[in-house]
């Protein structure tokens, strides 16, 4: 059994800009909750994390279409597999976001939507800071 949530963003920038702060290491982990250490952006690449303790994540692009969509799968040895999917539409002169998160329900989960919903909102200063 899987649980995904769903959420979706108006943003006042491009699909193309928006795509580089979800696909440039130095961006996502701008507001990523975790550093991207390495990611081979193509489908079967492998991305890498790091979090502010050291740990590390590995994980394997399985999605890029650019700039409409890019996908990957996170393993994490404590809570399993995860899929992340950033899908980006044209809305006028920005764009709309819709990300979604699937994974094996445990107990913190309740603070998944919590944290994402924080790493959203950091992103409009993200997009403003790229050229």
């Amino acid at each position: 059994m899987t649980e995904t949530l769903r959420f979706e963003r108006h943003l006042a920038h491009p699909p193309e800009k928006v795509w580089r702060a979800l696909t440039e290491p130095a961006h996502l982990s701008a507001w990523y909750p975790m550093q991207v250490v390495d990611l081979d952006l193509r489908a079967g690449g492998a991305i890498r994390f790091r979090d502010e303790e050291g740990t590390e994540f590995r994980g394997e692009v399985t999605e890029v279409n650019p700039p409409k969509h890019f996908a990957f799968r996170e393993y994490d040895p404590e809570t399993g597999e995860h899929d992340a999917r950033f899908e980006l539409a044209p809305d006028g002169e920005g764009c709309v976001l819709v990300f979604t998160h699937s994974f094996v329900p445990g107990d913190w989960a309740a603070q998944v939507e919590i944290g994402w919903n924080r790493c959203l909102d950091a992103l409009p200063a993200v997009l403003e800071a790229i050229a």
